[in-house]
């Protein structure tokens, strides 16, 4: 039987970027003893790739900014699906975080009166978005980790979690294994939080990390813990496309907040094609009141490159496929035009774009102050995730948490830019302080012994079936393949039915998967444990696109290209059946405060 090196918390937090390092900062600042399991190294977060900054209504540039505003711009960009207490919790906290963020050390820019620096963002009306040049994650994730060690929280790097543990209708903690040397690991909790992040490496074109394989999703799920809103995954429209080494890294959208416009291979600005009934009167009508817009003119209004990432994405994918895109398959995005307006454009760009320079210049030999850049749509962001209280965090499962991009309801239908680092550090304050709540109101779990060892075994079988085995990197290949040729920024009824029977078919042979070797440094052993994760997150997202006939947000039905008023009173759950079922239904959204809905309309 294999042996389990054993560990006691009071909260178990699984996942160390912004929203895990916040609620383990959070619930150790209560006395609650614990415990953070993460992946990678701690410092390697998916967080540090989040550039362009974190949204709060700070009102620093325009003092017309309020949390209303923001509260109103985060509906509208969700097309209302939001869970609209999430969005109001957001707008008012976020302002407090990113200055508790400041106070703990945080670099931000600055205004010439010493404030914090905001930028204009896609979907914000006003520039709110708080900036470390276009390193902003990087610099959260250094601040909080500094602060986080600091606060007695135990870390576990380099592990895998195989599984959560129940005992009689709670979460009891986790078992895995460390990735180094193959040790099996139990963490007893009283409370686990789960901030894992989200889903792209399940599609090909992704600019996630490695560790992006739907891990917390999946354990929750398994354990009879809702998903909501899995239909909607955010393409970010600007990916790099060449050369194919980098394909899919992402490319801020602060390089357009600072005044880089789209242009396709014909040199127009298609985004002043088609812009949505939405946003029209807050849209620029000419490009020169654009540019006025990106330099702080009150006045103007901002340009079509800064309308939602799902409209931005579906207009670049609307040229590549008419035959006017760049040559490589995307489109151009230029922020060296700007020498016609600033002196010393090449400075100006290299100061406020540091990361964006140098990226392009090291993997693509290319200059951005003299040349456009070549982007694409690239998978970024998922707005579904875990179902939660709004309040707590805590989802159907008691002592289960979520927060991050693995817990859904604040962006509903699609994510504002700069939100989701807001996102990380208001509901990960919120999940650590009620886990550690929940855990000081409830006595210690029962591990079940037999469990644990049937995870240990389940999870050894791969070596059992060694070379004969089916190869788990060609599984996880096939999957990426099927989810971006059928499930991608463009779906239709029947390409998501092939996509399913796809998924069915890869689930048999990842049953059968065999790997070589031994249990340490074995990568073939860390993919063979990934893939049904993967396999379970995709499958919710397409059934979850197939139930939703309509277009809003970021799903787009090439089927049903219009957004039907009825599917806007539901959100998409899907739980776990008894005999293993996928579940899935409508949920009608709660009705809205009398008071949210004053500020909606007077918002509009």
């Amino acid at each position: 039987m294999p042996e389990f090196q054993r560990f006691s918390y009071d909260v178990l937090v699984i996942g160390a970027g912004g929203a895990g390092l916040r609620a383990a900062i959070e619930a150790a600042a209560t006395g609650a003893k614990v415990g953070v399991v993460c992946k990678s190294l701690l410092g390697k977060a998916h967080t540090v790739m989040a550039e362009g900054g974190i949204a709060a209504a700070l009102a620093n540039v325009d003092d017309r900014d309020s949390w209303r505003v923001h509260f109103a711009d985060t509906m509208r960009g969700g097309q209302y699906l939001n869970n609209w207490r999430m969005a109001e919790l957001h707008a008012k906290e976020a302002p407090d975080c990113v200055r508790e963020l400041e106070a703990w050390g945080a670099l931000f820019d600055r205004t010439k009166d010493g404030r914090i620096l905001q930028r204009n963002f896609g979907g914000h009306r006003y520039p709110r978005l708080a900036h470390v040049g276009d390193r902003t994650g990087l610099e959260m994730i250094r601040t909080l980790q500094d602060h986080g060690i600091h606060c007695g929280m135990e870390v576990h790097m380099e592990c895998t979690v195989l599984s959560l543990l129940m005992d009689s209708g709670r979460v009891a903690g986790a078992c895995g294994y460390d990735r180094e040397k193959g040790r099996f690991y139990l963490w007893q909790a009283r409370a686990v939080v789960l901030a894992t992040g989200g889903i792209g490496r399940a599609f090909k074109v992704t600019s996630n990390s490695w560790e992006y394989t739907g891990d917390g999703l999946a354990l929750a799920y398994r354990v009879g813990a809702e998903l909501q809103d899995m239909e909607f995954v955010q393409f970010h429209p600007t990916g790099m496309v060449w050369p194919i080494s980098v394909r899919g890294i992402l490319v801020t959208e602060g390089v357009r907040g600072e005044g880089g416009v789209l242009r396709n291979s014909e040199g127009r600005r298609f985004m002043f094609d088609d812009i949505p009934d939405l946003y029209k009167e807050q849209t620029a009508d000419t490009e020169e009141e654009g540019w006025r817009y990106t330099q702080g003119d009150k006045n103007a209004r901002r340009p079509p490159e800064l309308l939602t990432r799902d409209h931005v994405a579906r207009c670049i994918n609307r040229e590549v496929k008419a035959g006017r895109g760049s040559p490589h398959g995307g489109v151009f995005l230029d922020i060296s035009w700007i020498k016609q307006h600033i002196p010393k454009s090449e400075e100006h760009i290299k100061r406020k774009l540091p990361s964006m320079y140098h990226q392009f210049k090291q993997l693509a030999d290319l200059d951005i102050t003299k040349e456009p850049m070549e982007v694409g749509p690239t998978t970024h962001y998922m707005m579904g995730g875990i179902r939660v209280d709004g309040d707590s965090q805590m989802s159907n499962i008691p002592g289960l948490f979520a927060a991050g991009e693995a817990a859904a309801g604040l962006h509903g239908a699609n994510r504002l830019g700069g939100n989701s680092l807001s996102d990380l550090v208001v509901f990960g304050r919120r999940a650590g302080r009620y886990a550690a709540e929940f855990a000081k109101s409830n006595g210690e779990a029962t591990i079940d012994e037999h469990q644990l060892q049937r995870t240990a075994t389940t999870a050894l079988e791969p070596f059992e079936r060694g070379p004969s085995g089916e190869n788990p990197y060609q599984i996880q290949y096939d999957l990426q393949d099927a989810m971006q040729d059928l499930v991608g920024i463009v779906r239709t009824e029947n390409e998501m039915q092939q996509a399913l029977e796809r998924i069915a078919q890869l689930n048999k042979r990842a049953e059968r998967a065999g790997i070589t070797g031994n249990r340490e440094y074995n990568n073939g052993w860390h993919t063979a444990i990934d893939v049904p994760n993967m396999m379970i997150v995709s499958e919710a997202v397409t059934r979850a696109a197939l139930l939703r006939k309509e277009s809003r947000g970021a799903q787009f039905r090439e089927d049903f290209p219009n957004k039907d008023a009825e599917w806007g009173k539901y959100n998409i759950v899907i739980k776990q059946t008894a005999d293993g079922e996928m579940q899935i239904e409508k949920r009608t959204i709660a009705p809205m405060s009398e008071e949210l809905q004053a500020v909606i309309q007077e918002m509009k």
